[in-house]
């Protein structure tokens, strides 16, 4: 999935007033780690998550790899802190990605 230039910005706008839901430390991407990831990206479609600074890896290879094992899409890292989205596969969930798809 691929996203334009406006639906980028809007997907930036709306994750600016949401809290980070996920610390990942040193651990690093562990299974539970990705499971928590997926049940929320089906249900919120756009999700923020942090890096901690004892984390072995970098904010941009986290992101991606994420990204890529969950088919989602990198919005924006910044700091340590990466915003994913990705569309809803339940009808119910689907708001931000109908605003998204309207775009």
């Amino acid at each position: 999935m691929t996203l334009n230039k406006n639906q980028i910005k809007y997907l930036r706008k709306m994750s600016h007033t949401q809290k980070s839901l996920f610390q990942m430390g040193k651990n690093g991407l562990t299974p539970t780690f990705m499971e928590q990831i997926d049940s929320a990206l089906e249900r919120r479609e756009l999700v923020k998550f942090n890096l901690l600074q004892n984390s072995d890896e970098s904010l941009e290879e986290a992101a991606h790899a994420v990204a890529s094992e969950l088919d989602a899409v990198v919005v924006q890292t910044i700091g340590s802190t990466a915003i994913l989205f990705r569309p809803s596969s339940q009808v119910k969930y689907q708001i931000l990605s109908q605003k998204v798809k309207a775009l």
